[in-house]
């Protein structure tokens, strides 16, 4: 049964409550086929009354070669990746997390895998340089992320209408103390391309426990499936 108090708190906690939206996907070198994609299922968890909606890492280029994203990164402010993820924001009214998309780095031949955050005026308000390179070697299976990627060296923490929100993108999911140095969030975003090997051992416990040690929401929106380049991505986005 319940009192006054627990009657009222009830109903703020209702007041208060929003809808968010992990995407998923599958994608591949096409960056204009990605972006119709990604706008297509944008569209659609808005349509559900979604306020915060987030993509998953690298959602506009999964390319045929690691190389290939040095090919398409943009500068900082512009390219159409960005004024892909601006527009979209403005358009539809939503917080939107661009996943990660590819930016010039410092170093000429390596890029930032950068989570860009946009506010319902498509205005950018953070951005994430992914800090934790993934690396494996695995039977048929091989990746160097420092190969191609530089790594950023900030923690970012933005303020929204939902509360504080902390940023990482995939690797940086195994590094606590990364999200320890957060301090009080209310909401991490996690954009990811968790491989099927690591994924299916990995994916599910080790997001639930960021969650549990930082007592915070995560969204993480993961690429899924089958991918032109021959690599095969865990999904599973969670939230």
């Amino acid at each position: 049964m319940l009192d006054g108090n627990s009657t009222q708190a009830r109903i703020a906690s209702q007041a208060n409550a929003f809808k968010v939206a992990a995407i998923q996907m599958a994608s591949g070198p096409n960056i204009e086929g990605n972006l119709a994609e990604a706008r297509r299922l944008i569209a659609k968890a808005a349509e559900q009354g979604a306020r915060l909606v987030v993509l998953p890492e690298f959602f506009a280029i999964m390319g045929l070669h690691e190389q290939d994203k040095l090919k398409v990164s943009e500068q900082a402010g512009s390219g159409p990746i960005q004024t892909f993820l601006s527009e979209t924001a403005k358009h539809y009214k939503i917080w939107l997390v661009g996943g990660s998309i590819p930016l010039a780095g410092t170093a000429p031949e390596k890029v930032r895998n950068s989570c860009l955050v946009f506010d319902e005026h498509g205005e950018q308000v953070a951005r994430y340089d992914k800090i934790h390179l993934f690396s494996l070697s695995l039977g048929n299976e091989s990746y160097d992320e420092a190969a191609t990627i530089e790594s950023g060296n900030q923690v970012v923490v933005v303020d929204s209408p939902f509360g504080r929100i902390g940023l990482a993108v995939c690797y940086d999911l195994r590094f606590p103390e990364l999200f320890r140095a957060m301090k009080d969030v209310d909401i991490i975003v996690l954009p990811a391309a968790f491989t099927e090997t690591t994924g299916k051992m990995h994916w599910e416990v080790l997001v639930r426990a960021r969650a549990i040690e930082n007592l915070a929401y995560i969204i993480a929106s993961a690429q899924g499936g089958y991918h032109v380049n021959g690599r095969e991505t865990h999904g599973h986005s969670m939230i």
